[in-house]
């Protein structure tokens, strides 16, 4: 189904290496907007610099996937020092390609990791990848009236269960 999530987090910091090991997941595809950050934030939330160097560290590999143009997407994946694909036009599968192209790994190995079900989750699904859903960081500002009215339309798809980091439980790689 072109809905399918793969697995829910509350948010990317929940996304362990542990998870991804189990998952065969050595790659993952990165929206911005909601899910690095807020909407149009020039700056990664908490605790996203320090879970993509853990990652870097056990050996998994990111890029970043925007439907934004290079004035938005350039500035912030230098930041966090990640290759990306600008106006990436999910949710078809362009951009999940030119990614999975600089990720240098077959499709089994990579996830895409998104908020929103009509373009991350489509577009991982259409693609063929794993798709690991998070939860918007923040409700979306009154000018992105458009991304509200999807909200609305996306319930029915949302997962009911949704994952949350367990340090106590953390299994070490």
């Amino acid at each position: 189904m072109i809905f399918s999530i793969t697995a829910a987090f509350r948010g990317v910091t929940d996304i362990t290496p542990g998870v991804l090991e189990r998952m065969g997941v050595k790659g993952l595809i990165l929206d911005i907007d909601n899910t690095l950050t807020t909407h149009d934030n020039p700056v990664p939330s908490e605790g996203v610099t320090e879970w993509l160097a853990d990652l870097r560290k056990n050996g998994i590999a990111a890029v970043i996937v925007s439907n934004n143009k290079a004035p938005r997407v350039k500035p912030f994946a230098d930041l966090l020092g990640l290759e990306f694909v600008c106006e990436g036009a999910k949710p078809l599968t362009k951009g999940y390609s030119e990614a999975a192209g600089v990720l240098g790994m077959p499709k089994d190995q990579i996830a895409a990791v998104g908020d929103q079900i009509f373009t991350d989750v489509a577009g991982a699904n259409l693609y063929g990848i794993k798709m690991l859903y998070v939860q918007p960081i923040a409700k979306e500002p009154k000018k992105q009236r458009f991304i509200r009215f999807k909200r609305v339309l996306e319930k029915p798809f949302l997962p009911k269960k949704v994952y949350r980091r367990d340090p106590e439980k953390e299994r070490k790689i």
